[in-house]
């Protein structure tokens, strides 16, 4: 018989001989062996029956807050704002206007009242004047011409050669010699005094800001202004300032202005509180008045620091203030030791620390350093800092 006996069987597995179908499936075996492992060591560590909102609880994480309480400190209003003219003067052509002869100054100069910026063409001008001047010379004299024949008429009157009617037309006619005198004076005047306004110049001493002028250019008395000068010199920052900070101004007030790109304040003083609040922005303006100085250049952006007396309020550390698009704000622990979002007013920055304007009272759980990595419900287990 052709068949293998359980003894054959034996004698091969014996031989070291592995069956066909073991082999072939050996590593998926090892892999069901191994996620079957990975299963039951997970359902022993999160599904095992234990007390899932104790697992919870021990996650809680431990952060460190404090109460600020309150302190007194310099007050001071932060501002932004732009540099221009205390009292500008825009300078234009004043008469009939003509060609620009020439242009005398440059912008960045300082100019005396009265000075000559630039000089219009003066030609068909002056050869005016110099017609009104001979007749006013004519209309002179025929008004001597005019007294001398009363002069002599008045000698011959006493002797019956010329009658009372002569001497009156006489009279009239050295009259109206004389008013001619007086109106071709009249036109000499007003023709110097418009040969005059065709110098453009200063109205008062100050700082040319800007010229927009050139040799060769018509202009007229409808033409934009040719010369921007800030009077004396002076220049200001125009600041923007809120509402209710308003009420903590005052003319006189020092303040600190740091220009873009600069590195050193300039110190100036607010000089008038405009009295009106635009309605739109909810802001007023505070025009701070400002030194002489190279730096400081009209049209320019910068912010000042206003200081504006001492106040008591709450004082953070720097890490504790976080800043998002909505603005400055803290993060404390409330009621069932999570975490609430508190929108803050940020006052003077100095080295103790960032005085909060609004916001807090100064009795909260303030979080100290890791607001960044918290979100608004958040449970903590706080760990209160003693105040130093």
């Amino acid at each position: 018989m052709n068949m293998h006996s359980p003894i054959e069987m034996s004698d091969a597995m014996d031989s070291g001989r592995i069956p066909e179908f073991v082999r072939r499936y050996r590593r998926l075996l090892i892999a069901l062996a191994v996620v079957l492992v990975v299963a039951i060591a997970a359902w022993a560590i999160w599904g095992g029956g234990g007390d899932k909102p104790a697992a919870t609880e021990g996650q809680v994480p431990n952060i460190t807050v404090f109460v600020p309480g309150r302190t007194v400190v310099a007050d001071a209003v932060r501002v932004t704002g732009t540099i221009a003219a205390r009292r500008e003067m825009p300078v234009g052509v004043q008469g009939e206007g003509g060609m620009v002869q020439q242009v005398l100054v440059e912008a960045g100069q300082y100019v005396g009242a009265g000075q000559v910026l630039a000089r219009l063409d003066r030609s068909v001008q002056t050869q005016q004047a110099v017609q009104m001047a001979a007749a006013l010379s004519q209309a002179r004299a025929d008004a001597r011409f005019a007294q001398a024949e009363l002069d002599r008429a008045q000698t011959l009157v006493g002797k019956g050669f010329i009658s009372k009617a002569d001497i009156d037309r006489k009279t009239a006619t050295r009259d109206s010699a004389a008013a001619r005198v007086a109106v071709a004076g009249a036109q000499r005047n007003e023709m110097n005094a418009r040969i005059a306004r065709l110098d453009i110049r200063a109205p008062a001493a100050g700082l040319v800001l800007s010229r927009t002028v050139e040799t060769g250019q018509i202009v007229g008395a409808g033409s934009p202004a040719l010369f921007r000068i800030a009077k004396d010199g002076a220049l200001e920052m125009r600041a923007r300032v809120a509402e209710q900070d308003l009420q903590r101004l005052k003319a006189g007030q020092p303040a600190k202005v740091t220009l873009v790109g600069a590195t050193t304040p300039v110190t100036g003083s607010i000089w008038l509180l405009e009295p009106i609040i635009d309605p739109q922005t909810r802001q007023g303006l505070a025009r701070i008045a400002l030194p002489r100085n190279e730096s400081v250049r009209s049209g320019a952006f910068g912010n000042a620091v206003i200081e504006s007396g001492q106040a008591i309020r709450p004082v953070l550390p720097q890490s504790a203030v976080l800043v998002d698009d909505k603005g400055s704000f803290v993060y404390v622990v409330g009621s069932g030791n999570k975490v609430e979002r508190r929108d803050i007013g940020v006052g003077m920055v100095s080295d103790t620390g960032i005085g909060v304007i609004a916001g807090l009272q100064g009795n909260e759980r303030v979080v100290l350093s890791a607001g960044a990595f918290l979100n608004p419900g958040e449970k903590v287990a706080p760990v209160l800092q003693a105040r130093k």
